[in-house]
């Protein structure tokens, strides 16, 4: 897995879109996630409220080395993804979905609200799911004050199957603290097949070198 390329695009972005765009000068801003399975850069504008708006989210496929954007397609509802093949098409999509934003497209709110009940629902779901936690949170890796990832184990008390929870914390440059939280739900079966396939090829895994990036 490189991020050569992840980290070259997040160190150029910014810049490039200051220089083309006035408005987004003003306003734009960027955060980066390097700890998630496909890194991401994220754009958003701040509210009134001191709350973060945001337009667009940049994933990066580290196994392909490849941009991409999440689009909801209007007709089936369903998301397919975009590649974006170099920077100058990172920086037209990351520009357009900006002024389409900021203009109050139509297309940009029903795309995000749309994702946004879907979360919520999922959330909703999993917290009338009773699960007694056999472990405190434990730290996976952490770097610094910037990046922590944690897990913890659980039952579901009904079903007897297990909940592996991960979170996600990062600090953004604005000092903003984002929490990103993941749980999977498995059967004893699949936990076993879990842990033999993890055992048979954890050599092929890389320790993630903090100093690289």
């Amino acid at each position: 897995m490189s991020l050569e390329w992840f980290n070259r695009v997040g160190e150029e972005l910014h810049d490039h879109l200051e220089s083309i765009c006035d408005k987004y000068d003003e306003v734009g801003h960027m955060t980066i996630d390097r700890a998630a399975k496909h890194p991401r850069i994220e754009f958003f504008v701040e509210t009134e409220e001191d709350e973060s708006e945001f337009f667009c989210s940049l994933f990066f496929d580290p196994y392909n080395g490849e941009f991409y954007v999440k689009t909801l397609e209007m007709d089936s509802e369903q998301m397919s993804k975009t590649i974006l093949p170099d920077i100058e098409d990172i920086i037209d999509e990351v520009h357009e979905s900006f002024h389409e934003f900021m203009e109050g497209g139509d297309n940009w709110e029903y795309e995000n609200s749309f994702e946004t009940e879907a979360d919520i629902d999922a959330d909703e779901i999993f917290e009338q799911i009773d699960v007694e936690w056999s472990t405190p949170e434990v730290t996976a890796y952490a770097h610094e004050d910037e990046v922590e990832v944690t897990y913890q184990f659980g039952v579901v008390k009904e079903t007897g199957d297990g909940v592996l929870r991960r979170i996600n914390r990062i600090k953004t440059i604005e000092e903003e603290l984002l929490k990103d939280e993941t749980n999977f739900i498995f059967s004893k079966e699949e936990a076993n097949t879990i842990i033999a396939m993890i055992a048979s090829h954890v050599d092929l895994l890389s320790e993630f070198n903090f100093d690289k990036y």
